[in-house]
């Protein structure tokens, strides 16, 4: 059984190699912050060894473990210790599936994504409102990556939330130079897979923080069940925090929990300054046994709040392909017990790893209702980008519950259509009711929204009102029926509307933009707003969307060649290269 100077809470031990793995080594349980010549020699040697390359089995075939924790050693838990970090139990580096989303055994359930009921043009007489919650999320577009660059394969339609593929990238939005903790843009152009049609893009941009960092207490809530027994998991999971480690200081606090049949915590809340103490404790994990997520929730959960931080940031980062599989499994049990214990204050990060056995669908419920941002690691490059170049985002929490909400004007506009966002939809009068949960915006972070609009006469069949015209128009709001006289507000193409909490909570912020149309040729438009149009047309292609209009790998690759700009990391060369892989796969 776990030292009990290691587990504060009562749990049942994981597993030998489980808790501490393939390491010799083990990590005190009285860890202190140390800055004496041997720890830092420690801490080079452990960089060098551990930055860019999985790491290598620290224990030999058929040699005993030494560590200090003792505990029960399943056959799973010893094939995998004899197997070496980063190979599945057999031994066996296997190439990927190329149809990831069938199960083809224990392992390899095949990848899981919830269905996506596409947005359909509404008519604005019937449906002057629309109301949303924001996303920052970005777990959609790797994932998408991952199948065109790695599998040669293209993604699921379920797999491709458009939203978030818009959302990976940076624009150039000016930050808030008010009290407010982001600043709002809006522009309209013509629609480019649909001439008829006008395009509207919302760009919330969030503050940067460029003074110190608040103090921060995390919990590092790590999977090391079976599944997680790939190169492309727990292996990158090590190498990913590892990055993220070399960014703490000493106003950081980090604490290990590990989860397989049963959780553990295998580090208390350690200071940032002890890297070594926090790197030897993750080098020496390995994967084995069952999966109980459930358990591992409540055990992060209660170190996290034992370790809370008023006025700082309380989050825990879960590492895991969410093949959750013992205890608590049903996805909403999950969902509700992850959004029960995010009312104490705590935020999460969620890091999904893995592709043939990763349950998308279940992970990304779990983020969107407790709090949480979500990401897909599928590279060392990702996690440099998540948790290195985009760390405030991640740790640092500006504005909760952030709800989008636009009223269009029917003098002006005839139909229209919100593009992605489809599990983030919510009911109009959720807008002004601060108990209902929506996305919260990390420091930095931006966030866009595309709508697609049609114009009263246009000629095409989308939009065309299937009931008789209502006789006065609708009452209230800035919306004025056909023909009244007067005023700049008829000429209003539509109302935005944006409300926010404090990252504490409390009484929202309402924010009020009037919109008018700029009657500008696509272009004309600024390059992030062609860049993020092909984009989003990217999307509705893998999609099959039934709204793609003209769209076309070859015209997605024209426009957004044309408006990379200033590309500093590649990531926008790199979705060039995504595009013409989807067209050679999709021989268009």
């Amino acid at each position: 059984m776990l030292r009990a100077s290691l587990v504060p809470v009562a749990l049942i031990a994981l597993p030998l190699a489980a808790l501490l793995g393939c390491g010799a080594e083990s990590v005190p349980s009285n860890a202190a912050a140390t800055s004496s010549p041997a720890a830092q020699r420690k801490l080079q040697q452990i960089d060098a060894e551990s930055r860019y390359a999985a790491p290598a089995p620290s224990v030999a075939a058929g040699e005993p473990f030494t560590g200090a924790a003792v505990a029960e050693t399943t056959p799973a838990a010893e094939s995998a210790l004899r197997g070496g970090r980063g190979l599945p139990v057999d031994g066996l580096q296997r190439e990927p599936t190329q149809d990831t989303g069938q199960g083809i055994g224990p392992g390899e359930g095949g990848d899981k994504f919830a269905y996506i009921d596409e947005n359909p043009f509404l008519v604005v007489r019937d449906t002057p409102l629309s109301t949303f919650s924001i996303d920052v999320d970005t777990a959609s577009y790797s994932k998408t990556r991952a199948y065109l660059m790695e599998h040669h394969a293209l993604p699921p339609p379920d797999a491709v939330r458009i939203e978030e593929l818009v959302n990976y990238f940076e624009y150039d939005y000016a930050g808030p130079a008010d009290e407010h903790p982001f600043a709002v843009h809006v522009e309209s152009a013509e629609c480019p897979w649909q001439p008829k049609h006008r395009l509207v893009r919302f760009g919330i941009q969030g503050k940067r923080i460029d003074e110190q960092r608040p103090v921060s207490n995390l919990v590092f809530l790590i999977d090391v069940s079976g599944s997680m027994n790939q190169p492309n998991r727990l292996p990158l999971v090590q190498r990913s925090l590892g990055m993220l480690v070399r960014q703490l200081g000493e106003n950081d606090r980090v604490a290990i929990v590990v989860y397989a049949g049963a959780a553990g915590l295998v580090l208390p809340s350690t200071s940032g300054t002890d890297q070594p103490a926090i790197l030897n404790a993750i080098e020496n994990l390995c994967a084995g046994g069952s999966t109980n997520g459930g358990a591992g929730i409540h055990l992060a959960y209660q170190v996290a709040l034992d370790n809370f931080v008023k006025g700082g940031v309380n989050r825990v980062i879960l590492c895991s392909d969410g093949d959750f599989n013992v205890g608590t499994t049903s996805t909403g049990d999950l969902v509700r017990l992850a959004e029960e214990k995010s009312k104490a204050g705590i935020y999460l990060s969620i890091l999904g790893y893995g592709i043939g056995n990763h349950n998308d669908a279940m992970l990304e419920e779990v983020s969107n209702k407790a709090n949480g941002n979500y990401a897909f690691i599928d590279s060392d490059k990702e996690a440099q980008k998540v948790l290195v170049e985009q760390m405030q985002g991640t740790l640092v929490t500006i504005a909760k519950d952030v709800k989008i909400q636009v009223e269009f004007n029917p003098a002006q506009v005839a139909a229209y259509r919100l593009i992605g966002y489809e599990n983030r939809r919510l009911a109009d009068r959720d807008f002004n009711d601060d108990t209902k949960d929506a996305g919260d915006i990390g420091a930095g972070h931006s966030v866009t929204a595309l709508y697609e609009i049609v114009p009263p006469g246009a000629d095409t069949e989308i939009g065309q009102p299937d009931v008789d015209p209502l006789k006065y128009g609708r009452a209230g709001g800035v919306s004025l029926p056909v023909g009244s006289p007067n005023s700049d507000v008829a000429s209003e193409l539509l109302t935005l509307k944006l409300r926010y909490q404090p990252p504490a909570g409390g009484k929202s912020t309402l924010l009020t933009f009037p919109v008018k149309e700029s009657g500008a040729k696509f272009g004309a438009a600024s390059p992030d707003f062609q860049f993020a149009s092909a984009v989003a047309s990217f999307g509705m292609l893998l999609r099959g969307s039934q709204h793609r209009g003209d769209a076309t790998f070859s015209a997605v690759e024209e426009i957004a060649s044309g408006a990379i700009g200033p590309d500093p990391s590649g990531y926008r060369a790199e979705f060039l290269d995504l595009v013409r892989k989807a067209k050679t796969l999709a021989r268009q």
